[in-house]
């Protein structure tokens, strides 16, 4: 299984952007779908998640700029960002609980990330 993840570039502060990743290759199911961003110098961080059902959880940092959804029949999760702000800016990567139907539960499978720039 691969993701490509897609969306990236550079913003304007108070501007949007949102991102793409998509799965392919041998997938049987889909758990949790979620979205993790990197700073330079910094560690990486959640940014958020959704389930099968839907349910989202966001770190506090974005709540209510952010939203995270999820097309099952394309295998691919988004990441509509709003109102960005310059601290914003980072690497994001993608993360997929996968399983492709040869094993029971499933495993994480993460994106190449890309890169997000928001200028003040």
């Amino acid at each position: 299984v691969q993701l490509q993840a897609s969306g990236g570039g550079l913003v304007q502060a108070g501007g949007s952007l949102r991102l793409s990743c998509e799965a392919s290759g041998s997938i049987f199911s889909i758990n949790v779908m979620g979205w993790y961003r990197q700073a330079p110098g910094n560690q990486r961080d959640l940014v958020g998640t959704i389930t099968r059902g839907g349910t989202t959880t966001y770190a506090d940092s974005v709540k209510g700029r952010f939203a995270i959804s999820r097309d099952d029949a394309r295998d691919t999760v988004y990441l509509q960002m709003n109102s960005l702000k310059p601290e914003d800016t980072a690497v994001y990567y993608c993360k997929l609980e996968v399983n492709d139907g040869t094993y029971v539960g499933y495993r994480e499978v993460w994106g190449q990330g890309t890169l997000v720039t928001v200028s003040s």
